[in-house]
């Protein structure tokens, strides 16, 4: 259960939620396109994750494209006491990868829809999916500083970001969160996390537990594990935890148990020298 009330974060400083959250891109169909194989049970996942004390659900429109934001509509509006994330930037369709597309008309209309799926008024957290390489990163941004100028978006956020790219988005709006790929075996962007502690936002890790490839942390994860009777992947998942005080890890799962699990690695509490072990 998520119970350590001290274990939170201000979003943007005013949306407080549990440090560890839950990620909705695996309640869709396989490849992240269409309808889950049983619709039911993933929203029967959205609403335990709720139960067990999770106050911070990351979406995007891309996956599906709109199916987990509609499902998760259909599990939990009207949202009390849950922030609810989702983004937008990214295409997906069933003959393509993942195309950034960050042209500003666009980002409107994305969110526009975003907002029609989740039902609501205003998005509490409106992340910029990807910079579009096609389109100069400061006029996304820009189109987000305007709607959160009009109320319907509560906090900008920005993902797979670097440094360069986060600076020019504070110039022009308030910068609540970014989300970018990190866990213990990928520290990529170690100096994006760092320029969010200096500035107190919030880091969202993706991929917080590698995908499950833990690479040459494997035997270390391991022993730890095993010290405290516990997964390697709540090893993971609670060395986020101990990292930075900024991290705001979402496992994203479509099983219930791997969900418990997840949730529990809340309460694993390691030892300084493991995390330094594990940071090095």
């Amino acid at each position: 259960m998520v119970t350590n009330e001290s274990d939170t974060f201000d979003i943007g400083g005013d949306l407080t939620v549990h440090r560890l959250g839950f990620g909705a891109m695996r309640v869709t169909g396989e490849g992240i396109i269409g309808e889950p194989d049983d619709v039911e049970a993933a929203k029967e996942v959205l609403r335990r994750a709720v139960d067990l004390g999770v106050d911070f659900v990351d979406t995007a429109d891309s996956y599906g494209p709109g199916v987990s934001e509609r499902l998760i509509r259909e599990a939990l509006h009207p949202y009390d006491d849950v922030v609810v994330a989702t983004k937008g930037g990214l295409l997906r369709n069933r003959d393509t990868d993942w195309l950034p597309h960050g042209d500003p008309d666009y980002l409107r209309n994305a969110h526009l829809c975003s907002c029609d799926r989740l039902g609501v008024d205003a998005i509490d957290l409106y992340q910029f999916h990807r910079p579009d390489p096609d389109v100069p990163f400061a006029e996304s941004v820009e189109a987000l500083a305007e709607l959160k100028d009009d109320g319907v978006i509560r906090h900008v956020g920005l993902s797979n970001v670097s440094v360069e790219q986060l600076e020019t988005a504070r110039e022009m709006v308030d910068v609540a969160t970014v989300q970018n790929r990190y866990s213990v075996v990928d520290r990529e962007s170690e100096d994006v996390l760092d320029a969010c502690e200096s500035y107190d936002i919030g880091f969202i890790p993706w991929f917080p537990v590698g995908a499950g490839d833990l690479g040459a942390k494997g035997d270390l994860l391991e022993d730890i594990a095993a010290a405290h009777d516990a997964s390697v992947y709540q090893v993971a998942l609670a060395w986020l935890l101990a990292h930075s005080p900024v991290t705001l890890p979402i496992p994203g799962t479509s099983s219930l148990d791997h969900l418990e699990e997840n949730v529990a690695a809340s309460a694993l509490e390691l030892a300084d020298d493991e995390v330094a072990r594990l940071s090095a």
